[in-house]
């Protein structure tokens, strides 16, 4: 609580509520501090330079003007060392304004605002016609203040700084990850449109190889035009549900044929023949999914394995596979992991290819999750699987 009066939190509302709670905070331990040395020193002794109702008075109006020492701290100081020569109860909020302008100024300034403050002790004992304790003790006293107030100032000024750098730092740190996770976003969208690109270029070959066959075969058999007309209507299908799929516009050379479901066992000789011991279960019917959700199926399990050799602490990871048409394909990728859930989640490091999971699950309608837990990783996706 009393950092968090010392310390501000950067704007808002919230901010000036702190503001307002730290200025009554301010006001009242000066007026207490103040207003007990009234009634241990002088001021109600005979002799005092004022009668103690005039020095309580001195007193509050001192502390009605630390209402202004957030705007004009050096101000509200100069303006109330003065009163230290007079008035003892207006030591509490001379405490509290020299504490107000070590927060913000320089040492070397501090030091000459503190040296008056108790050179006005000083010349209170000799204004005294009467007082009670040497005037060892008014310095000492005033000695002790100014110091403490003064050096509890400089170290909030310090912390202040170490917490402004630190939020800035860790802005700064968010942003870069931000920019990351867009730039891996953006650059598995232009990958899985290259592969879409690939995918309707073949789906329209065969439209046009099959309305080909039909406009040089005029004689064709009714059997021969439903098997063509079959065939066209078949890839037509096909290549509008790629065409959802796309996200962008690809740009350079076409790439290869895109693997799938087929070719996940050759993925999996590939971790194993890279050191990785891999325990692969394809619990999926002899059905095959779509040739659209088979490569989303492969890019993860891929993804996931890479992940798996780079970022996991052991060399083993075990693959899941199961699911059946009109319901879900689910995926399931376990590895050893000895660091924390959230280095993997927000990409440090790593992350990016769980950001590229995320976007080819997104694509395709479904869901992934991950954590970290129990000296393991878990990725878990489930894709749509039409029946």
């Amino acid at each position: 609580m009393l950092f968090a009066l010392l310390v501000p939190d950067p704007g808002g509302a919230r901010a000036a509520t702190r503001d307002r709670v730290a200025d009554t905070v301010a006001v009242v331990a000066a007026l207490f501090y103040g207003t007990v040395m009234m009634v241990l020193g002088d001021a109600t002794r005979p002799g005092a330079i004022l009668p103690w109702q005039a020095d309580l008075a001195a007193g509050v109006a001192c502390a009605a003007a630390l209402l202004l020492r957030r705007r004009h701290p050096l101000a509200v100081a100069a303006a109330l060392l003065p009163f230290g020569a007079v008035s003892v109860t207006a030591t509490g909020p001379i405490i509290v304004a020299l504490f107000t302008v070590a927060i913000r100024q320089r040492p070397p300034l501090l030091l000459l605002l503190g040296t008056i403050n108790v050179a006005t002790g000083g010349l209170y004992f000799v204004l005294h016609d009467d007082p009670a304790y040497g005037i060892w003790m008014d310095l000492v006293m005033r000695t002790l203040t100014s110091v403490a107030a003064l050096g509890w100032g400089l170290f909030v000024q310090a912390y202040r700084r170490l917490t402004t750098s630190l939020r800035e730092h860790a802005a700064r740190l968010e942003s870069e990850q931000h920019l990351r996770e867009d730039r891996a976003r953006l650059t598995e969208r232009a990958r899985i449109a290259r592969e879409m690109h690939d995918v309707l270029a073949h789906r329209m070959s065969l439209i046009t190889l099959h309305a080909g066959a039909l406009e040089v075969r005029p004689d064709a058999s009714a059997e021969e035009l439903t098997i063509a007309a079959g065939a066209i209507r078949s890839s037509a299908r096909e290549a509008l549900e790629e065409l959802r799929s796309v996200v962008g516009v690809p740009s350079g050379r076409p790439e290869p044929p895109q693997p799938g479901l087929a070719d996940m066992t050759d993925l999996i000789v590939s971790a194993r023949a890279a050191g990785m011991t891999v325990d692969y279960v394809n619990g999926i019917p002899a059905e095959e999914p779509p040739p659209q959700l088979g490569r989303t199926a492969y890019r993860i399990v891929q993804e996931g394995l890479t992940n798996a050799r780079k970022h996991g602490s052991g060399r083993g990871a075990s693959v899941r596979l199961s699911g059946e048409a009109g319901r879900v394909l689910r995926i399931t990728i376990i590895n050893p992991f000895c660091g924390t859930g959230g280095a993997r989640s927000t990409g440090h490091p790593g992350g990016q290819g769980l950001v590229g999971i995320g976007e080819r699950v997104a694509l395709a309608g479904g869901r992934v999750s991950h954590r970290a837990a129990h000296g393991e990783f878990r990725l878990e996706a489930e894709l749509p699987w039409p029946s």
